[in-house]
Formats: C-alpha cells, sequence, structure tokens
C-alpha cells in the first residue's frame, strides 16, 4: 500500500477493478495535473484484487486500496463474501474520506469504488462518476444516484446531470501513430519483422476463452503464412495452459507470439494491421484514437449488452466487422483475416473510419468538470453539449 504523500487530497479518484476502469482514471488523473493539480494530492482509492494494485503505482500517484471482490451475477456464497468484504471497505473508506476531505471523489467504475462513493456520498463530499461505456454497469448506476455530475461517453446514459465528453484516452494512446514512421517506431519496440502482416488477437485484461481457442485455431490453419505474425495477447488466467499447447504443436512457417498482458498495448495497435478483441469501451476507444481496423467479439452476457453497443461505434464508421461470440470460430476468422489482409484498400477505409470520430480531448473534459463540480460544491445541471 503505497502513503499519502502529506495530509489531504484534492481530488480522490475511486474505482477500478479491470484495466478497463483503471487506464481511463490514469488518463483522468494526469490531465488534473496538466491543470495544475499536485500528483501528490490525487489520490486513488481502489480493491486490493483489482488490477490498479499493479497499474496505478508506476504512475507516481498516491493510493490507498480497501478490501472487496465484485458480485456474481447469479446466487452463489461468494456475493455473501463480497457483501461482508464491502461492508468493511464502506466503513474504511468513511474515516478515509472524513480524514482526507478531498474537494470532490471521482467514480470510475467497478467494484472498487462503490465503498468510496458511497462514504463520499454519506459525509457530503461531491461526486463526479465518470462512465465510459454505451450502458452504465451496476457500480456507476448505484454510486450514481448520488453524483453531483456525471461525465459520460455518449448522451441517453440515465446518470444523473449528465455531461458528454467521450471515453479518456490515456496518453500512450494519443502519442502513438500510424503514419509509416509511427508504425516502425511501434514495431521496433515490439521487436515485430516490419515486412510482416500483424493480426492481434486481445481478449481484455481478463482474457477471452473464445478468442483465445480461435487464436490457437487460426495459428494451425495459416501455419503455412510466412508473412504473418499472430500476435495473442491471452490474459494471465489461461498463459499457462494456452503456453503447454502451443509447446506441444510447432507450426510452420507463420510466427506466433502469446503473452499473457501487454503494457504496450498502445505500440501493438500502432503496429497492427488488424485486431480482433472484445469491444470493452477502452478498446474501442484506443482503437478509434490510433485508427486501427479491427473485428470485434463482444462479451455475450455482459450486463445490458453494452459490449455490442460500444462496437457499433466503431462499426458505424466502418472501422470495424462486429461478429457475434458463436460466430468468432477459428475457421470463421481464418477466412475473414485473410480476406481483409488481402483488401489493403479495405483496410485503409477502416483506419480512416476508425479516426474519423476520436474524440482526444476526453480527459481533458472531464478534469475540466471535476474542476467544475470541486469549485460549486453543489451539483451541475446537465449542460450535454459543453463537451460532446
Amino acid at each position: 500500500m503505497t502513503a499519502v504523500a502529506r495530509p489531504g487530497a484534492d481530488v480522490l479518484i475511486t474505482g477500478g477493478g479491470t484495466a478497463g476502469h483503471v487506464y481511463p482514471a490514469l488518463a483522468i488523473a494526469e490531465a488534473l495535473v496538466v491543470r495544475g493539480h499536485d500528483r501528490s494530492r490525487v489520490l486513488f482509492v481502489g480493491a486490493r484484487r483489482g488490477l490498479e494494485r499493479v497499474l496505478v503505482p508506476p504512475s507516481g500517484f498516491p493510493m490507498r486500496l480497501l478490501p472487496g471482490r465484485g458480485l456474481l451475477r447469479r446466487m452463489s456464497w461468494r456475493n455473501l463474501v463480497a457483501l461482508g468484504g464491502l461492508g468493511i471497505a464502506f466503513v474504511e473508506a468513511l474515516g478515509l474520506v472524513a480524514r482526507l476531505r478531498p474537494g470532490v471523489v471521482v467514480a470510475v467504475g467497478g467494484y472498487g469504488g462503490v465503498a468510496c462513493g458511497l462514504a463520499a456520498a454519506a459525509l457530503g463530499v461531491p461526486v463526479v462518476t465518470v462512465n465510459v461505456d454505451a450502458v452504465p454497469g451496476a457500480a456507476n448506476r448505484l454510486v450514481g444516484r448520488f453524483a453531483a455530475s456525471s461525465a459520460v461517453a455518449r448522451p441517453g446514459s440515465g446518470l444523473r446531470h449528465e455531461v458528454v465528453t467521450g471515453v479518456p484516452v490515456r496518453d500512450a494512446a494519443l502519442a502513438v501513430d500510424r503514419s509509416p514512421a509511427g508504425r516502425g517506431a511501434a514495431r521496433g519496440a515490439l521487436g515485430i519483422d516490419a515486412e510482416r502482416s500483424v493480426v492481434a488477437f486481445v481478449g481484455g485484461s481478463l482474457g477471452a476463452a473464445r478468442l483465445n481457442r480461435a487464436a490457437l485455431g487460426l495459428r494451425r490453419i495459416l501455419a503455412d503464412r510466412a508473412d504473418l505474425l499472430v500476435y495473442h495477447v491471452s490474459g494471465a488466467r489461461d498463459l499457462a495452459a494456452l503456453a503447454a499447447e502451443v509447446a506441444a504443436e510447432p507450426v510452420g512457417a507463420l510466427e506466433y507470439r502469446l503473452v499473457g498482458f501487454e503494457e504496450r498495448l498502445p505500440e501493438l495497435f500502432a503496429a497492427a494491421d488488424l485486431v480482433v478483441s472484445r469491444s470493452g469501451a477502452m478498446t474501442v476507444a484506443e482503437l478509434g484514437a490510433i485508427g486501427t481496423p479491427s473485428v470485434l467479439v463482444p462479451l455475450p452476457g455482459a450486463p445490458a449488452d453494452h459490449q455490442r453497443e460500444n462496437a457499433r461505434v466503431l462499426e458505424q464508421r466502418g472501422a470495424a466487422i462486429v461478429l457475434d461470440d458463436a460466430d468468432a470460430t477459428a475457421d470463421t476468422l481464418a477466412a475473414l483475416v485473410s480476406a481483409l489482409l488481402s483488401d489493403r484498400r479495405r483496410l485503409e477505409e477502416m483506419e480512416r473510419g476508425a479516426r474519423s470520430g476520436a474524440n482526444r480531448d476526453a480527459a481533458a473534459s472531464v478534469a475540466a468538470l471535476i474542476d467544475d463540480v470541486a469549485e460549486a460544491g453543489r451539483p451541475r445541471r446537465n449542460h450535454r453539449g459543453a463537451a460532446a
């Protein structure tokens, strides 16, 4: 646990669990620093089990971790344990918020932010919810009931006092580009042969079993493609089993690279000719900001089918092809990947479509909203067009 540099905090950012929640939070925090906040007074509060424990410390922001775990979407005794942990976290969060008295608490979604968001509301500290998905998750719907303002990716979220800001994208994604020089630099950083076509499979920080099986199948089907690299980001959960399977079945001329987690995902998006991925909000936003053509496979059973709604953003720009999970088989993807890689004009059109609606200023817009709420100390009413 990282200690706060000195008593008090200007802004307390809470939430996380997955990279899709942590990276937007870090983008907002960096935008607050640009606006003049001392890095030591922007405090992260997350969950001990969440990825924030790994992703936040390198940024230099102070952090506190609370107990807790997410609720399962089915009847299980584990939910009783989760509720008990939430109660303990809420008591700890009450003490933390009461002691530090931040000007505003920013809840970015995920189970890691529920306790602190509710504690802020109980103590009368203004709350700003940040919702990056097309449809708010359970944590944001709960904490959002008490929000002074809600920064949302698109209108119609249903959250209180929504302000459309777009999805905050981290500086690392804004810094890369797909110009010939930019792609060359990204490939050099990742050790990728400049002459090979690159298809990246990315299942999110937790991994995706469907995409993992499809990537292994595609590796076999396209084994003789000496011009192709399949860069497979599997998620840590299944990495050992996948690595054993790969080692037991060598393939031909195709180059295949398996990693559990890729910290340099923006460089991979810049380097790749095509990305096959789930459609979390952060992934969709970064694909758009960088301009990477994609095949998106929304997670089935996601709350309110929000991943499908996320994917439609790029689909409507002609930047992505959306497949149902059941259709994302190795045979289907091998045929689709081969067809797209042989049609450079189509890939260039998808690239232009991806960039056409990208909002590169979303983090700055959210940071400005946070400062406004903190200064006012009272709810900010909807002015939807402020930072669309």
